[in-house]
C-alpha cells in the first residue's frame, strides 16, 4: 500500500479530494468563509481526473494510478454472495431505501450504463420520491453541493444494486442540503417517517454523518431521532456510516462543503453513534483479478494518499450511554455507545468503480474510483435485503444480534485484526496526530466486530434475529 500512495502523490495528473464532505489535500487548505457545524455531508472519496472510458480491470488500475480498483464480481467473490444467489436469495421482493439530499437527475441512466458495463441485471423496479419537498433543478453553480451529493447518489444506488441485484431501489431525495446548522435533518426525518409509515422498505442506508460535537447540544440530537424510534417498531433496519475521517471528524467546512479543519482531538459521528441505527465502519480489501483475497482485510486508511484525515470513523459517543447488546464488548466502550458496530469495503486503494455521467463528474463521463464509509453502508443494506428475503420479513435492529453472533464467534462474522484509525495530517501550519484505535482480536473501535462471509451470515442473522439461534 506505500508503494501505491507514494507512487500517487509522485504523479501530478491525479489530485485527491473528497468527494464532499470530508477532506481532500486541496480542501484542507481551503480558507475562504468556513461554516460550522453541525449537518451531514455525504461519505464518499473520490480520486478526480482518475477515470476510464469503459470497466478498468485491478491491473488497469494499478499501472495507471498505482492503486486497486475492483468490480462487482469481485466484491461478490469476495462476500461470498454466489451461494445465495444460486438459491435464488439476491434481495428478490424487497426495496432498499437510499436517502440523499437533492439525489441526481440521471440517476437511473447512470444506473442502466453500469450495469451493462458489469453484466448486472436491472433492478426489478427503481423509483424515486421527494416526500420532504420539490427538489430544485441540478444547478452546481448556484448549488455546488449538488455535485457531491450527485456523486454519493451514484456510488449509493450502483453498490446497493450490485450486492443485492434482485432488491427493488426506492431512492428518496431530499429538497434542502445539509449545511446551515441543523435545518436539514429535519426533512430527511420526514422523508424517512413517510418511508417507514407507508411501509416502502424494510432497510434504509445513509450515507452522511455530522460529530455530535459540533451539535449545540445532546437535546438536539435527541430532536432528531423519531424517524429510529419508528423504524426500531416497524421491523425496518437503519444503517449509517460511521464516517470517513478516522478517530477525528470535520469542524468547519468550505462553502462547497469540504472540511476546511479538523477536530484535533477524538469525535464520534451521529447517527452512526444512535443506538438505535447499525452503524457502518470501513475496511480495505487485498483482492486478485477474480475477488479472491491474497491478504486479510484491514481497517480503512488512506490517509497518507489524501494527506488529511481519511479512514474509517470510530470511536465512542459523547451523548448516548452505552445500549445492553454492548454489554458484552464494556471492555472496550466503557459507559457509552461504541461504533462502529460492523464494517465492510471503504478504501479508495480498492476503490468500487462507479459510473458517472459528464454533469455528476463534472468532466468526462467514465467509471471513477470511490471509497468511503458511504461505500461500506449500502453495500450492507444489500446484505440485509438478502436477510430480509431469506427471513419473510424485516429484521429490524439488527445490532443485538451481531453482538450475539460475535460472541458466539459465529463464522458468519469474520475478525478484522489489522489496521488503525489513527490520523496524521497538517493543519493551522503544524503537523497534528489524533490517536484513535488499533484493530485487536475481537471488538474493536475500528472495525467492530469485524466483517461477513455473506453465505453463512446471512442464514445466521437471521436466525439470532428470530431466535432459533
Amino acid at each position: 500500500m506505500q508503494r501505491r500512495i507514494a507512487s500517487l502523490f509522485a504523479g501530478s495528473a491525479i489530485t485527491a479530494v473528497s468527494a464532499l464532505g470530508l477532506a481532500g489535500a486541496t480542501a484542507v487548505t481551503a480558507a475562504p468563509a468556513a461554516q460550522s457545524l453541525p449537518f451531514p455531508t455525504p461519505l464518499a472519496r473520490i480520486l478526480h481526473n482518475a477515470h476510464f472510458a469503459s470497466p478498468p480491470t485491478t491491473a488497469q488500475c494499478e499501472a495507471a494510478l498505482h492503486i486497486a480498483c475492483y468490480s462487482p464480481a469481485q466484491f461478490q467473490q469476495a462476500y461470498d454472495l454466489a451461494p445465495l444467489y444460486q438459491q435464488g436469495d439476491n434481495g428478490a421482493g424487497e426495496t432498499i431505501v437510499i436517502v440523499d439530499s437533492f439525489g441526481f437527475q440521471n440517476i437511473q441512466s447512470e444506473l442502466a450504463t453500469f450495469d451493462k458495463g458489469f453484466g448486472l441485471p436491472a433492478p426489478p423496479s427503481f423509483k424515486i420520491i421527494r416526500p420532504a419537498g420539490k427538489v430544485p433543478a441540478f444547478d452546481p453553480t448556484k448549488r455546488p453541493q449538488m455535485v457531491g451529493w450527485a456523486q454519493e447518489t451514484s456510488l449509493d444506488v450502483e453498490y446497493s444494486h450490485a450486492i443485492a441485484p434482485g432488491a427493488n431501489i426506492l431512492l428518496v431525495e431530499t429538497p434542502v442540503p445539509e449545511t446551515l446548522g441543523t435545518h436539514g435533518f429535519p426533512q430527511i426525518v420526514k422523508a424517512e417517517n413517510y418511508v417507514i409509515d407507508h411501509h416502502l422498505g424494510t432497510v434504509i442506508s445513509q450515507s452522511f454523518a455530522a460529530p455530535e460535537a459540533g451539535f449545540p447540544s445532546a437535546a438536539s440530537i435527541m430532536g432528531l431521532r423519531s424517524a429510529y424510534v419508528n423504524a426500531s417498531k416497524n421491523g425496518v433496519t437503519v444503517l449509517a456510516g460511521t464516517g470517513d475521517a478516522g478517530a477525528t471528524g470535520a469542524k468547519t467546512l468550505t462553502p462547497q462543503g469540504f472540511a476546511a479543519t479538523f477536530f484535533l482531538h477524538r469525535v464520534s459521528d451521529w447517527p452512526a453513534t444512535d443506538p438505535l441505527v447499525t452503524a457502518m465502519g470501513g475496511t480495505q480489501l487485498h483482492l486478485d483479478a477474480t475477488g479472491n483475497r491474497f491478504e486479510p482485510d484491514t481497517v480503512w486508511n488512506d490517509t497518507p494518499l489524501f494527506n488529511s484525515p481519511a479512514a474509517s470513523s470510530g470511536g465512542l459517543s459523547s451523548v448516548f450511554p452505552r445500549p445492553a447488546y454492548q454489554n458484552g464488548v464494556a471492555g472496550a466502550v466503557g459507559n457509552w455507545r461504541g461504533n462502529p458496530d460492523i464494517s465492510m469495503s471503504a478504501a479508495v486503494d480498492g476503490s468500487a468503480l462507479v459510473f458517472l455521467d459528464a454533469e455528476a463528474a463534472q468532466g468526462p463521463a467514465g467509471y471513477y474510483l470511490i471509497g468511503g464509509t458511504s461505500e461500506a453502508t449500502p453495500e450492507f443494506a444489500g446484505i440485509v435485503a438478502i436477510a430480509d428475503q431469506v427471513a419473510g420479513h424485516g429484521l429490524g435492529l439488527i445490532n443485538p444480534a451481531l453482538y450475539q453472533m460475535e460472541a458466539a464467534h459465529d463464522p458468519g462474522i469474520v475478525d478484522v485484526t489489522g489496521g488503525t484509525n489513527t490520523v496524521t495530517f497538517p493543519q493551522g501550519g503544524s503537523e497534528h496526530t489524533v490517536r484513535g484505535w488499533d484493530a485487536v482480536n475481537g471488538y474493536d473501535l475500528s472495525s467492530g466486530v469485524g466483517t461477513i462471509d455473506a453465505a453463512q451470515f446471512v442464514p445466521e442473522l437471521v436466525a439470532a434475529v428470530d431466535g432459533s439461534h
